[in-house]
């Protein structure tokens, strides 16, 4: 049976906890942290990222947070705690999901980039190229 949106949002939901963006921030603060912005390279480029994150759209997400993947990020590993930002936050529920799935056990959904900023939280704009 196919799977709706609603339903993979469901499940995304009920393993994935949302944190506010103070929350993330002080989680991070307390170390052994990762924050990942999972929009497309675009919206970065637009409105630049929270401070600090690194930047894996989710389509490279697998790649990236598979150690054994020759595209791995090196930044990426299973037991640190994972938190995750997009535009809203339902593509970051989504790929909180997809790496609960590969093994990470800590990861949150930190909701939208607005959010972020509206919180307060520090932005680093986009790289001139």
């Amino acid at each position: 049976m196919a799977l709706s949106l609603k339903e993979m949002m469901e499940a995304a939901n009920a393993v994935v906890p949302k944190i506010t963006p103070t929350k993330a921030r002080e989680m991070i603060a307390g170390g052994n942290a990762l924050l990942v912005d999972v929009r497309d390279a675009s919206e970065v480029d637009k409105s630049g990222k929270a401070a600090g994150a690194v930047h894996v759209s989710r389509g490279m997400l697998e790649f990236r947070a598979d150690p054994e993947s020759p595209a791995h990020d090196k930044n990426f590993a299973r037991d640190k705690r994972v938190i995750l930002y997009c535009g809203s936050g339902g593509r970051a529920a989504l790929a909180g999901k997809l790496l609960k799935d590969m093994g990470y056990g800590e990861v949150y959904n930190a909701g939208g980039f607005k959010d972020w900023v509206e919180s307060g939280g520090a932005v680093e704009k986009a790289k001139e190229a």
